[in-house]
């Protein structure tokens, strides 16, 4: 039996920038970001770290030049939403797990502020069996699901803020708490759950957990993944059409390009937590050229005492225009990556 002709494929588009996404439940990182560069048909596409498929939340997706600064928000602060269910506890730490030592709960609303306040700031936490961390090139979850306990040291991470949402019902009612985290890169919100129950006498376990901040992007301006489709089926139109030749091919995948890019972050909204270094014309050619740079005293604002990655521009007339990353140390500016002239 003969096939039917198939239509043009829709052609692949360079894009550059960055796609805000809430994931949903159920997915992992990789699912999303195949799903959203084939829905956009993207040339180029990473995320920026994963999340766990039983969490909900903001997911950065890199396109095109965006990819070569998406490492740099591995070591962002992230913030999170999550409840945990006290009077017990699981093997995972989470609802995925199976429950164990159930204790009574015998907490008062007034009791968690105090509690909360103990583990804000720098704290110790003895990273979770259920983890990808691995001990002799081997994931700990291994040796977890094969019943084996793995010792393991206990690392310092940063709790910067650390607020309970809930109000007094949900705690007298079902023994929950919902809060709110900001933390440093390393941080198991599950792990803080348990040390949070163990403080309050009674154990717990995360039963949901949905992240709402990387860094300066929010999960206020993310899309879904059923609302981006609806855009780019709106772009490309849902069905793909007969014979076009290759001049009509040309002018829908610039005016799809365009479209797109409208719905993106700018490559440097990965980088807004960085210092910012603007060059005139001729320190952006040098620059670019990957030669390192010394900047006369006082030509930059610069954090006392900083050295660092930061930003670099180039003052063009319009705006400033994004040349990449750079090391700084006392004056001296070393490129680290650089981005495409046209970004």
């Amino acid at each position: 039996m003969k096939r039917p002709a198939r239509g043009p494929m829709r052609p692949r588009l360079l894009l550059d920038g960055v796609l805000l996404i809430d994931k949903p439940l159920g997915l992992s990182s990789n699912d999303v970001l195949i799903k959203a560069k084939g829905m956009l048909r993207a040339k180029k596409a990473g995320h920026t770290g994963t999340l766990d498929p039983l969490a909900s939340g903001l997911l950065p997706v890199c396109f095109g030049e965006a990819t070569k600064f998406s490492q740099d928000l591995l070591d962002a602060d992230k913030t999170y939403e999550a409840t945990m269910q006290l009077g017990a506890r699981s093997t995972t730490g989470d609802a995925e797990g199976e429950i164990i030592d159930r204790r009574p709960v015998e907490v008062t609303f007034a009791q968690l502020a105090p509690v909360f306040a103990r583990f804000t700031g720098t704290i110790a936490q003895v990273p979770p069996m259920y983890s990808a961390l691995k001990r002799d090139g081997k994931p700990l979850y291994e040796y977890a699901r094969a019943g084996v306990e793995v010792e393991r040291e206990a690392r310092e991470v940063q709790i910067l803020a650390l607020t309970v949402l809930s109000d007094e019902g949900p705690l007298l009612q079902d023994g929950q708490v919902r809060f709110r985290v900001t933390c440093s890169k390393g941080t198991y919100v599950r792990t803080l759950a348990e040390d949070l129950g163990e403080a309050l006498g009674c154990g717990a376990y995360l039963i949901a957990l949905r992240r709402t901040g990387v860094a300066t992007l929010s999960i206020d301006d993310a899309i879904t993944l059923d609302a981006l489709q609806e855009r780019a089926d709106a772009v490309w139109g849902a069905k793909e059409g007969g014979e076009t030749s290759d001049d009509v091919r040309e002018r829908q995948a610039e005016a799809a390009t365009a479209a797109i890019s409208a719905c993106l972050q700018p490559v440097d909204a990965l980088l807004q937590r960085l210092p910012q270094v603007t060059l005139d014309a001729a320190f952006s050619t040098r620059f670019l050229h990957g030669q390192r740079l010394r900047l006369a005293a006082g030509a930059v604002d610069m954090p006392e005492g900083y050295a660092g990655l930061v930003r670099v521009y180039a003052a063009d007339a319009a705006a400033p225009r994004l040349l990449g990353t750079a090391n700084w140390d006392d004056g001296l500016l070393a490129p680290a990556r650089l981005i495409g002239t046209g970004g």
